[in-house]
């Protein structure tokens, strides 16, 4: 019965791949119950188009229509795929700036879009995931010191949880991405480090947010998912609501991963997961006991 709210194609991202309506086939006859479809939303300045898009001659106004094009067909699957699985339509956001915070709101309003999945992927609005030479340069911006663009990366995300307040907290500690692991969980383990994840994680708690266990770090050669298992200890003993997702860019993407989900919600303790599920005009925020004893598991290995 499992779920995931994260979710790209080539149609409509640049770094994707397949069509969307090829993601949603994949989602049903891998028997998802719930599938979010967020594409990206538009970047709005000529500055922060990622390499890709300017060879591809992207400019702010044809992201716009990207991503208007891919409401219009998201739409129609959920309405054409509804008797086979809960489909939701929302966005992946950004907060490169500040600014961002009226750009999602905007968003929200033009589109009423089910939900949104709060990610970061600038910290001094250098992109830190799309590739390590980035990555690198937003840590020449702080010296070298990765404390510095872990706190930054923290501060930046407290910004954004307060201006939005996601349904949906994507990839909470996405700043590891590119870091040595070990010198990565150490860093993340300092004081001044640590108390920026704790105060972040207790207002998602306050406001009834869901982290989001992203499998997609696997695919990164990482150990543990999004957030790593000392973060997930913290969101377990303060009461946090834990959700799932594949962070698809495409059709084989449906689902990538999740052979490895069991082992690691038994490994750090996470024995429910909650979904979001849409009644009437209301979405809503449901709960899932022992989801380690669903079906769904046992029909990967048919896959």
């Amino acid at each position: 019965m499992p779920y995931s709210y994260h979710s790209h194609s080539g149609q409509f991202c640049k770094h994707g791949y397949g069509l969307l309506e090829d993601v949603v086939k994949e989602a049903i006859r891998k028997g998802f119950h719930a599938y979010g479809l967020s594409e990206h939303m538009p970047r709005y300045d000529d500055s922060e188009l990622y390499p890709e898009e300017i060879e591809a001659c992207c400019t702010p106004k044809s992201l716009e229509t990207t991503y208007a094009d891919f409401q219009k067909e998201a739409i129609r699957l959920k309405q054409i795929y509804k008797d086979q699985i809960s489909l939701l339509v929302g966005a992946e956001i950004e907060f490169i700036n500040k600014d961002y915070a009226h750009h999602v709101d905007q968003l929200r309003k033009q589109f009423t879009a089910d939900y949104v999945v709060g990610s970061l992927h600038h910290v001094n609005s250098i992109p830190i995931d799309f590739s390590p030479e980035l990555y690198a340069q937003a840590l020449k911006q702080v010296n070298g010191a990765l404390d510095e663009l872990f706190i930054r990366y923290f501060d930046e995300q407290y910004i954004m949880l307060k201006s939005v307040r996601p349904e949906v907290i994507g990839h909470f500690d996405l700043i590891r991405i590119f870091a040595d692991q070990t010198i990565s969980d150490q860093t993340l383990l300092e004081p001044n480090v640590w108390e920026r994840v704790v105060r972040n994680i207790e207002y998602v708690i306050g406001y009834g947010g869901l982290f989001e266990i992203n499998s997609r770090s696997w695919k990164k050669g990482l150990r543990d998912a999004y957030p790593q298992r000392d973060i997930i200890q913290v969101i377990n003993e303060k009461g946090g609501k834990f959700t799932l997702s594949d962070d698809c860019h495409g059709p084989k993407d449906v689902g990538l991963f999740y052979e490895k989900l069991p082992q690691y919600l038994l490994e750090t303790g996470v024995h429910t997961i909650y979904y979001l599920s849409q009644e009437k005009d209301k979405i809503i925020v449901k709960e899932h006991e022992n989801i380690l004893e669903d079906e769904f598991w046992k029909g990967i290995k048919n896959w």
